[in-house]
């Protein structure tokens, strides 16, 4: 063994009561209830006890039963000079009762000594109090030296399996602890992990819906203070009230996503084209149902990307793509470039930070950057 398991006390955790069953403390308390009735019966069952005897045998007893109590106590505390000084106590009581005439109450406690500290203390310490203990017995038994010694090494064999069984359910209580917490810590990261994904899903339908009616509101109010005419400012009221709606069926949508109920993925970009003028979708490769998630990437990436063309070049041409590979799915936006728009600097500017995180949160990849026309957008996404 090395110096510290001569030195390491029983857990508290082994020491303790938690994890015991019910027929393991039915079993405990009546080896308790055995060993006081061998005391009493050792302590009163002599004629020679009777007044002042009688009071000093109870107070034994009385004293015997509080030391326990106590050594139980500072044992479960590893607090080491207190248990040893009651276990010192302990064999202190048993002398005397040999001295005075009580033989099996001291036998008792010699035996009990020597199980409990080889159960509840460093073995360092238990050891000699073992030695002690059974020594002490050894000396005023009236046994064969045979029934002796295999007395003895029962005790100490016994009180080590006692130690090595507390330790095992000790061990089992921390496990079975620390699993908790990590299905704890699982279902919190679980549960924040939930609520990321429903804020960006949120924030990206508003985020699209906003800014696409934004472009529309600040177009009609550059109208106005042109002095134009009613009907260009009512098309791009017109226009802003459409993008209102767009976004209430985006956001019903997202929701719809979250319950893990969506509209496939090609029908999705079909739709979201024949709402923009001068754009189309291809699809190549074999079509497959994606998981959610990949698939609420590519939906928002390419709702980002179109919103783009509209602030930075409108009436330009836009081209999408999506290509249905092996181990991923691949979507190309590209436009055919134009002039800046009166709206090209309104906006915070995260729309591509935000299709960027997205698609690095999925393992995949986004690059946007000027094409040989306009503007390409371009993201990979494993699945």
């Amino acid at each position: 063994m090395t110096e510290n398991a001569w030195t390491r006390w029983p857990s508290r955790e082994a020491l303790g009561r938690e994890g015991i069953s019910g027929p393991r403390r039915l079993l405990a308390w009546a080896t308790r209830i055995l060993v006081l009735g061998m005391v009493l019966w050792g302590v009163f069952k002599g004629s020679h006890v009777h007044g002042w005897g009688a009071v000093g045998a109870a107070a034994g007893v009385i004293a015997s039963g509080l030391t326990a109590w106590a050594f139980f106590r500072t044992t479960l505390a590893h607090r080491l000079w207190p248990s040893l000084a009651l276990v010192t106590c302990f064999l202190g009581i048993a002398a005397v009762a040999q001295t005075t005439g009580f033989r099996v109450p001291a036998i008792v406690i010699w035996c009990g000594c020597a199980v409990t500290a080889l159960e509840r203390m460093p073995l360092a310490v238990a050891l000699p109090v073992a030695s002690v203990s059974l020594a002490s017995y050894a000396a005023v038994t009236k046994d064969e030296w045979l029934t002796t010694v295999a007395t003895i090494g029962g005790m100490a064999l016994g009180g080590y399996v006692l130690r090595l069984d507390s330790e095992a359910r000790g061990n089992a209580q921390r496990l079975l602890a620390q699993e908790r917490a990590a299905r704890a810590a699982e279902a919190e990261s679980a549960a924040l992990g939930e609520r990321a994904r429903i804020a960006r899903e949120i924030h990206d339908v508003l985020a699209h819906s906003l800014s696409a009616q934004l472009v529309h509101l600040e177009a009609a109010r550059l109208l106005i203070e042109a002095g134009a005419d009613r009907d260009k400012i009512l098309e791009r009221v017109v226009a802003a009230r459409g993008m209102a709606r767009e976004g209430l069926a985006e956001t019903r949508q997202a929701l719809s996503a979250l319950r893990g109920e969506m509209s496939p993925l090609e029908e999705f970009l079909s739709e979201l084209v024949a709402t923009a003028d001068g754009a189309d979708v291809t699809v190549s490769g074999e079509r497959r149902p994606l998981p959610a998630e990949a698939s609420q990437a590519v939906r928002r990436v390419a709702q980002e990307a179109l919103t783009n063309v509209r602030k930075h070049a409108p009436g330009a041409k836009v081209h999408i793509r999506l290509e249905y590979a092996e181990h991923q799915v691949l979507l190309d936006v590209r436009d055919s470039g134009g002039s800046p728009g009166d709206l090209a600097g309104s906006g915070a500017g995260y729309g591509l930070l935000g299709m960027r995180e997205r698609a690095e949160l999925l393992g995949g990849s986004l690059e946007a950057g000027p094409g040989k026309e306009g503007f390409v957008v371009t993201l990979k996404v494993p699945v």
